[in-house]
């Protein structure tokens, strides 16, 4: 039976200034203030920012804690965990694309979550078969550019979700929206829907 709880959440950042930026970095502990700075492109910065900030209001809402006061700690390599409130068993993942941040945040166990931009000028079946094999890339062959771009990209998105479970993942959760594929693995069968979050008034909601 599928559970209910889980929130898979995603933010277009393209149309936030500035000075959301320099208050969402407000938001960050020393260590995430660190990392940072350590970003040499500006929009690896901006979704650095933009998707710690979507996490803590994502376990906010979860949690039942204004989103300010969730703690995170770093762990290099993987996602935060999560240091207040203390909440054993809860999964989170992060991921971004271009201007999109998304996450996920579970009281059922540890997810993961990959987000790709869609190219449709990339060399896709190229790229499967390196990455999947000739019998994969074989399918996409056969079809049209654009279905072949979005089933690359979904393809990709729940290679790329697994791996941050571990290898590990038995279910998932698969969407493509114009320009963005998504998909959510999981261990167990999980009642969930991504939402667009807006951000761009968070600040002063808060």
């Amino acid at each position: 039976m599928a559970k209910a709880g889980t929130l898979l959440w995603l933010a277009d950042t393209s149309a936030l200034d500035a000075d959301w930026f320099a208050t969402g970095l407000g938001w960050l502990n020393d260590a995430e203030r660190l990392r940072h700075e350590r970003f040499v492109r500006a929009e690896r910065r901006r979704q650095f920012v933009a998707g710690r900030v979507l996490l803590r209001m994502a376990l906010g809402e979860l949690l039942g804690v204004a989103p300010h006061a969730v703690k995170l700690t770093e762990r290099p390599g993987n996602a935060p965990a999560l240091a207040f409130p203390e909440r054993p068993g809860l999964g989170l993942s992060i991921s971004h694309s271009g201007q999109w941040v998304a996450c996920a945040v579970s009281p059922d166990g540890p997810v993961g979550l990959d987000i790709e931009r869609i190219d449709p000028a990339r060399d896709v079946v190229a790229i499967a078969e390196q990455a999947f094999g000739s019998e994969e890339a074989g399918r996409l062959q056969f079809l049209d550019p654009a279905a072949r771009a979005d089933a690359f990209y979904r393809m990709w998105c729940r290679y790329e979700a697994n791996i941050k479970l571990g290898g590990r993942g038995i279910h998932d959760i698969v969407h493509t929206f114009p320009g963005l594929a998504l998909a959510l693995s999981n261990m167990e069968a999980l009642d969930v829907e991504p939402a667009m979050i807006d951000l761009r008034g968070v600040h002063s909601s808060v």
